[in-house]
């Protein structure tokens, strides 16, 4: 009888050390919460200095508005900048802009496009061993270094080529096309290695030449990928500042024509931004063309999100 109540009792200390260990936390389990734990913390940091920039910019910008009263529609539509004098037209800067970048996608495009496909289907182990590097060079080269390379060569080109200064859109396109043709290059050969292979093979399959398949299909179907390629392209052209502005003119005024010199957002932000006072109407202003940058870059964005949930949904139809 002692015996068997001796049994019981050690069985009943075994099962509550049992309980106790299935109900404390393990090593991997402890691990596991602190993993999660740096993980929310740094996605909170994260969130904290995007919205702590995102406030701070539109704060800044809205001011133009707010406290010197100026119309919004005279900012977007004027053509005169002058902020010491109270005329703040930033439609030369807006105009700039879109212009450098809309030429600097159109020329990169084909030359990307074209690289991208002697990477990926004429010649790739050649592409991959040649070209592949030199892209990756071209990525890791400063801005300062498009922007001197530009006023060496490009800008006296153009004016022994067309005349006038040299300076203006033209010069600053040809500067933002080799400095965005690696990004859209890259993104493009990713796009197309992505393409599946039983497209081509069909293709192939049924009679179609090597080019009627990277046309009609290999093409067709990396052209979503290729489009947020361009417009990652764009975003990098539109927020450049140094390199644009050493060879742009920085002349606030509506441009003419492609050599006319001419301005964009970042460079005649990084022109006056020194010579401002925090708070006075120029400061505002330069802080006003800011926030336009801001909300270029987050269309762009947009539209990136925008093209591939529209690409995904096609190639799950």
């Amino acid at each position: 009888m002692e015996q068997t109540n001796f049994q019981l009792k050690k069985q009943d200390t075994q099962s509550q050390e049992w309980s106790k260990r299935l109900h404390h936390a393990t090593r991997a389990t402890r691990e596991d919460w602190i993993g999660r734990g740096v993980s929310y913390l740094c996605i909170g940091v994260i969130i904290l200095v995007v919205a702590s920039m995102l406030w701070f910019i539109t704060s800044k910008g809205i001011a133009t508005f707010t406290q010197n009263h100026v119309s919004l529609w005279k900012f977007l539509s004027g053509t005169d900048w002058s902020p010491s004098q109270g005329k703040i037209g930033a439609l030369p800067m807006i105009v700039g802009s879109f212009a450098v970048t809309f030429a600097a996608a159109i020329v990169a495009t084909p030359f990307a496009v074209g690289t991208a496909i002697f990477m990926t289907e004429i010649s790739p182990n050649k592409g991959r061993k040649f070209l592949q590097p030199v892209i990756e060079l071209l990525v890791g080269i400063p801005s300062v270094v498009y922007g001197f390379i530009g006023l060496a060569v490009v800008v006296p080109f153009m004016r022994h080529l067309v005349g006038g200064s040299g300076f203006g859109i033209i010069s600053a396109t040809f500067v933002l096309f080799v400095m965005v043709l690696p990004t859209i290059t890259s993104m493009t050969v990713d796009s197309l290695r992505a393409v599946p292979r039983y497209y081509k093979e069909a293709s192939l399959a049924l009679g179609a030449t090597r080019w009627q398949t990277v046309s009609k299909v290999i093409l067709r179907s990396a052209t979503p990928g290729i489009l947020t390629a361009v417009i990652f392209g764009m975003a990098r052209a539109f927020g450049e500042a140094l390199a644009v502005q050493m060879v742009i003119g920085n002349a606030a005024v509506m441009p003419k024509d492609l050599i006319s010199a001419a301005s964009t957002l970042t460079s005649q932000l990084t022109t006056g931004i020194g010579d401002t006072i925090d708070g006075t109407l120029p400061n505002n202003a330069l802080w006003s063309l800011a926030l336009i940058l801001l909300l270029m870059s987050l269309f762009f964005n947009a539209l990136v999100r925008v093209i591939a949930k529209r690409g995904q949904l096609k190639h799950e139809r």
